[in-house]
């Protein structure tokens, strides 16, 4: 868990968000430009950064919760690897499915 949170703050700080808003004149609605704006998006990056910490914990425990006889039939980066090309495949189906006039794969 510490992992991704020192992950997606140092990705967090190298795209400067907040300063790039202010830059181009956008905004939040409800929060003015500069400080509150990354407060904000602090917050919103802390609660998105917990969900996937929590999600890659089970992900790395799911393994030993599933031995049978001693035997340990999935391994964390076989399950990372599934979700990975189960998204992969779903975008490429969603693209292909846009690029042909249809509203979508999951809208």
């Amino acid at each position: 868990m510490i992992f991704t949170y020192f992950y997606a703050y140092v990705v967090w700080h190298q795209q400067n968000i907040p300063e790039n808003l202010q830059k181009q004149g956008t905004f939040i609605p409800g929060y003015r430009p500069g400080e509150p704006t990354r407060k904000y998006l602090s917050a919103i990056l802390n609660r998105i950064t917990l969900c996937g910490a929590l999600f890659l914990g089970l992900v790395a425990i799911l393994p030993f919760a599933a031995r049978v006889g001693g035997n340990q039939l999935l391994s964390s980066a076989a399950l990372l690897i599934v979700v990975g090309v189960v998204l992969d495949t779903v975008r490429r189906l969603d693209a292909q499915m846009v690029m042909r006039n249809y509203s979508g794969f999951l809208s």
